[in-house]
Order: structure tokens, then C-alpha cells, then sequence
């Protein structure tokens, strides 16, 4: 039973030792979801980006007002959504103005086009009449596929729109209806039969990006003010990049010196808390990888703030087990005793700043929102590996008797 325990307390060290070197520096390059710094995203501040200003016009057609603003940002932000550009930041200065911050935009060209584009799509007969617009459209979604390879755009038209186009393909068949998108032709096909459904495919594409572009277009629609932009400018992750590397380093010093004073103050149990701070490091990094968290500055804040609550917890920990040993009880009876006294205060602690992070995240913005994520999944993570893997830890040591002195555990 005591090698049992051995082995099980050997296996984990081993296993936490080699996915924390090959998290740092893999040395399998071929192996894609090591390190993590390659599948976290990163957001504006530390990988850089695009900055548009876009301002609201006058036209004869729709005068700017302030519903009308807010509606044009709605419309912008379900755009740059649907592109999966991560956290933008879109915010309003002003009456007129609205400021979009998108981080890893390779071509900000491209990106403002598909912003403010009108997105005006007509279908037309072969003598010039509009027979359907856009305003009857209900969706569009781009397809693949799997055996020709071709892509396209499927369009579902709304039941008024449907009707009028099975009548228009009925009057139609053996002639062209041009598919329009802002007055350039994208396709002109032939009607071969009635298509009753009220369902229309757009083909020609090059490539399934330009597709979806389209498809994102003609889903949300036209902008109900005309938009200028007032400024476009590339944003480097310099300022970013240098914070980032200031934060890691001093991340490094502090976690080393935390390291050696629950060592050097705690022992044994200090030992298995560095064990259970890098398995909490690692959980946390893989859980920001599955759930693509983008990471800012603030959350790199935020994960450091709950690193420094997961040592907290087990100083607190370790303190009640240094008393019950005081008070005479065996080591596996104080090991239960310390964690049952301790929980209540580690548990008042961890909710108090959970409800915190969840309150940043539903009512903050951008960088305040990524703050209240890693904070969350951060004391989430500190709770477990605090609390259940910590106490496993010891109850292994202290089974396999392998360290029988008392005083190497703080008696």
C-alpha cells in the first residue's frame, strides 16, 4: 500500500513536471496544441490591430439621430462578430462618432469595408425590373461543397418574398435574373424551372472567406445612416508587448520567491503546494485554451491576482494544520481537521471574488470584461486545486510514510 501511494505521488510529479516543460519550451514542434501562448488569443493591447473612427453623415435619404446612430453600431458590431474577430472594442464618442478597435486584423482594409458597407442586394429580370431587394431577405449562410468543391451562398427569403420569387421564376424560366450587390452583378444564372421554396443559391466564388463575407453582409443588412471614415490607423502591440514581458518577468521573481518561502516556512507542505501551483497554473492555461479566451493586459492582472489567492488559501490551510498538530492529533486526523476548519474561510473568500468577476464580465466592456473572465476561471481553478488536490497530495505523503517526522509538516 505505501509503494502504492509512492508510485501515484511519483506519476504525478512526473506528468506535471513534462507538460509544464513542454508548455514553456516544446520540444515536439509538430505536437499543435503546445505551448499555450500559441492557441490563447491575444487581444488589442498585446498583439496589435486596427483603430477606425467612423462618423454618422447628413443625406438627403436619412437624417443622423441618435437612434439611428445606435442602431448603425449594432449593425457594425453584429459584423464584426460574425467575422470572429475576438473582444472588439466598439464603443460610441459623441452623437455622431463610433470608435472600433479589432485586434489581429490582417487587412484593415478589408475589415472597415465589410463594417460600413450598404449591403444592398436586388435580384433583376432580363428587362431591368427589381423584382426583389434585400429588405425580403431572412438569411444567407455560405456553403462548401464536399463533392464539387464549389462555393456558394444559400439565400431564404422571407414567406412575402418567397411568393414573389416562385412567381418570378414561374414568368421566368428559360431567361437570366441578375443577382445584384450594391449594383455589380454577381451572378446572372438561368432559370431552368419554378423554385416554389423560396430558397436561391449565389455561386462563383473564389474562396469560402469571400462567401462568408458576403453572407455576413447581406444578413445584417444596410446601414441606416451613411458612415464616413474619419480615421484608420494601425495599432502596434509595442506598448503592449513590452507591459507583457515586464508582467511575465515580474510574474516569474514573485512565483520563484513564493516558491522558496512556503518551502523554507512550511516544508513538506510547502513542497505540495508548489506542486498544486503548477498544476493550478496548467489547468488555468488550458481551460483559457479551450475556451478561447482572449487575453489582455488586465487579464493577465487577473490570473496573476488569483495565483496569488491560490498560495493565499493554502497558507491558510497549512496554518490550521500546524495548529491541529500542536493540539496532539496523528497526521492524517490533522490533515482532515486543518482543511475542515480552514474551508469555511476559503470558501467566504473565493465566492465574494467570484461574484466580483461575474459582475466585471456581465457589465464591463472590452479590457474590464477579459479582467472578470480570468478572474472567474482563476478562482474557479484555485478553489479545486487548493482545496481537493492539495488535500489529496497530502493524504498520498502521509500514507505512503514516507516523511514520518511531524516537524517537517510545521509540529
Amino acid at each position: 500500500m505505501k509503494w502504492d501511494k509512492l508510485l501515484k505521488l511519483a506519476g504525478i510529479i512526473i506528468i506535471v513536471a513534462a507538460v509544464a516543460v513542454l508548455a514553456v519550451k516544446p520540444v515536439f514542434p509538430d505536437v499543435k496544441w503546445l505551448p499555450f501562448n500559441k492557441l490563447i488569443k491575444q487581444g488589442l493591447d498585446l498583439q496589435g490591430g486596427v483603430h477606425v473612427v467612423l462618423e454618422a453623415k447628413d443625406t438627403p435619404e436619412a437624417a443622423v439621430t441618435p437612434e439611428r446612430v445606435k442602431q448603425a453600431m449594432a449593425i457594425i458590431e453584429n459584423r464584426v462578430n460574425a467575422t470572429g474577430v475576438s473582444e472588439p472594442i466598439i464603443q460610441l464618442q459623441g452623437d455622431r462618432r463610433i470608435i472600433v478597435e479589432l485586434a489581429g486584423v490582417k487587412d484593415p482594409d478589408e475589415a472597415v469595408r465589410n463594417m460600413i458597407k450598404t449591403a444592398y442586394l436586388e435580384f433583376k429580370t432580363e428587362d431591368g425590373a427589381t423584382v426583389l431587394t434585400g429588405r425580403q431577405l431572412k438569411t444567407a449562410s455560405e456553403e462548401k461543397d464536399p463533392q464539387s468543391g464549389q462555393v456558394r451562398v444559400n439565400l431564404e427569403f422571407e414567406p412575402d418574398g418567397a411568393k414573389t420569387f416562385a412567381e418570378v421564376t414561374s414568368a421566368n424560366v428559360g431567361k437570366r435574373i441578375a443577382i445584384l450587390l450594391d449594383g455589380k452583378i454577381l451572378q446572372a444564372p438561368v432559370v431552368d424551372e419554378p423554385i416554389p421554396n423560396g430558397r436561391a443559391m449565389i455561386r462563383g466564388y473564389e474562396s469560402l472567406e469571400e462567401a462568408h463575407n458576403i453572407a455576413i453582409l447581406l444578413r445584417s443588412g444596410a446601414l441606416p445612416v451613411k458612415v464616413e471614415v474619419m480615421e484608420k490607423r494601425t495599432v502596434g502591440p509595442t506598448l503592449g508587448a513590452d507591459s507583457l514581458d515586464k508582467s511575465i518577468k515580474a510574474g516569474i521573481a514573485g512565483i520563484i520567491a513564493i516558491l522558496v518561502f512556503m518551502v523554507l516556512y512550511y516544508r513538506v507542505p510547502g513542497l505540495i503546494a508548489c506542486l498544486s501551483l503548477v498544476v493550478y497554473t496548467l489547468l488555468v492555461l488550458m481551460i483559457f485554451a479551450a475556451l478561447h479566451v482572449t487575453m489582455t493586459l488586465p487579464g493577465v492582472a487577473g490570473f496573476l491576482l488569483t495565483m496569488g489567492m491560490a498560495v493565499d488559501t493554502n497558507i491558510i490551510i497549512y496554518e490550521r494544520l500546524k495548529e491541529e498538530l500542536w493540539s496532539g492529533k496523528t497526521l492524517r486526523s490533522a490533515i482532515d481537521a486543518g482543511f475542515k476548519r480552514a474551508f469555511v474561510a476559503v470558501l467566504d473568500s473565493h465566492i465574494t471574488t467570484l461574484i466580483a468577476g461575474i459582475i466585471l464580465y456581465y457589465f464591463g466592456t472590452g479590457p474590464i470584461k477579459g479582467f472578470g473572465v480570468t478572474l472567474s476561471i482563476g478562482i474557479v481553478a484555485s478553489l479545486f486545486t487548493a482545496v481537493a488536490m492539495t488535500r489529496w497530495f497530502l493524504h498520498l505523503l502521509a500514507g505512503s510514510n514516507l516523511v514520518r517526522n511531524l516537524k517537517l509538516y510545521g509540529a
